[in-house]
């Protein structure tokens, strides 16, 4: 990275840290508040592949699996950039680096693109194009706990406090992008009206090959028991950890100090019990019982 930029860059993330607004009650970056009009008036095309997810529920891990797959298990090909070029984050606006937006609009397609926008907050023209969107969903409980180490670490985020507040916070959707609660809903209950398959982390960490057949299958692709091998073993959590192209060691410490918590963590469900007091559990538990009912949606937080 040019030497001019980091410096232009670690002089913006001295402050940008502290900017948060809000979008219809939904905390955002200020950065990204600053270009709104340009975010709902972006152009998908059809033939887009949309990864959603609410923060740290898998993102970086579905959008290698789906790159490989689109490369036909290429691996020297997916190493050809790190995951957040590759994959435009239209949500982002960190400057003085181009936005996700600006940073899609002029990508070749098929463009394969990230958001962890709640469902009401998309950009109009995914849902006018037809856009396949894959959708991944994780337990809330790993979330929270991933989310509040993923906080401490990223300096474009505000610090998420002692892990009581964070607690409170998460539980209250009092973070950036809102509610968990309302962001799985939203998007689970619109899976039927679009192009979304929807994919749970805990599946994905039970029978990855399985989970990586349904997704090329969404795709359109038909991929031999060979390749599937391939995009197995190169998306495997020990090979992503050590991957620099996942790992997001390329980013400078100011941005992504990963002596504070690596990016790739522990990639584990049921983390959550080594940090849950059985009375938050509790509490949880019954917060989490009047949100999620009727939703239809199950989650396993064990294995």
């Amino acid at each position: 990275m040019d030497p001019k930029l980091l410096e232009k860059l670690e002089e913006e993330m001295k402050t940008i840290h502290l900017k948060m607004g809000e979008i219809q009650g939904i905390m955002l970056p200020e950065s990204t508040i600053d270009i709104w009009e340009k975010i709902c008036n972006f152009q998908a095309r059809e033939d887009d592949i949309l990864i959603a997810t609410y923060p740290k529920a898998g993102t970086t891990w579905m959008q290698e699996i789906v790159d490989l797959i689109m490369l036909n298990g290429d691996v020297e090909k997916s190493m050809r950039a790190p995951c957040f070029i590759k994959v435009p984050f239209i949500d982002l606006n960190a400057k003085p680096m181009v936005s996700g937006v600006d940073a899609a609009d002029v990508m070749e397609s098929p463009r394969l693109i990230k958001t962890h926008f709640p469902i009401q907050l998309m950009p109009p023209s995914f849902w006018e194009k037809n856009v396949k969107v894959i959708y991944v969903a994780r337990n809330a409980k790993d979330c929270m706990v991933s989310y509040f180490y993923f906080q401490r670490m990223n300096k474009g985020l505000p610090d998420p406090g002692t892990w009581n507040e964070y607690f409170s916070a998460f539980t209250a959707g009092n973070v950036p992008w809102g509610s968990w609660f309302d962001h799985v809903i939203g998007w689970w209950k619109a899976k039927d009206e679009h192009q979304i398959l929807y994919v749970f982390y805990e599946d994905m960490i039970e029978d990855p090959r399985r989970e990586i057949r349904k997704i090329s299958k969404f795709l359109g692709k038909e991929l031999t028991e060979e390749v599937l091998d391939i995009i197995q073993h190169h998306t495997s959590f020990n090979a992503m950890k050590e991957n620099p192209m996942t790992n997001f060691s390329v980013l400078p410490s100011f941005v992504f100090d990963q002596s504070v918590s690596s990016f790739i963590r522990k990639g584990k469900v049921g983390d959550w019990k080594n940090h849950f007091l059985v009375t938050q559990n509790t509490l949880f538990d019954e917060v989490y019982k009047k949100r999620m009912e009727g939703s239809g949606l199950n989650f396993r937080t064990e294995l």
